[in-house]
């Protein structure tokens, strides 16, 4: 039984190690250049720059953290001032194969 072990230690030091690396595409987080409320921001001037939201979520928790969905991004709100803004995933679009004829 020793020597099984010895054996088998043995060989697990001595095998190579074979990593592949795999590279996935990652879509971009949207368009750099749009604009989106910045920490800070009071409720009142979000709505007076970027209108309506798409969706409302009511606040949550202590503090209360709500949520406002426009179309590229998400604002989060601690109370009443923009505590983050999120731009929404932009999936990109898949590479085109070619079929064969």
């Amino acid at each position: 039984m020793h020597r099984l072990f010895i054996a088998l230690f043995t060989l697990t030091l001595t095998t190579p190690s074979i990593a592949e690396t795999i590279r996935i595409p990652v879509g971009h987080q949207g368009q750099a250049e749009t604009p989106m409320p910045s920490r800070g921001q009071s409720k009142a001037s979000v709505l007076e720059r970027f209108g309506l939201a798409d969706q409302e979520h009511p606040a949550v928790g202590k503090p209360p953290i709500s949520r406002w969905d426009y179309r590229t991004f998400s604002v989060y709100f601690e109370d009443k001032h923009v505590i983050n803004s999120v731009r929404h995933h932009q999936r990109s679009s898949p590479p085109q194969q070619e079929v064969p004829q």
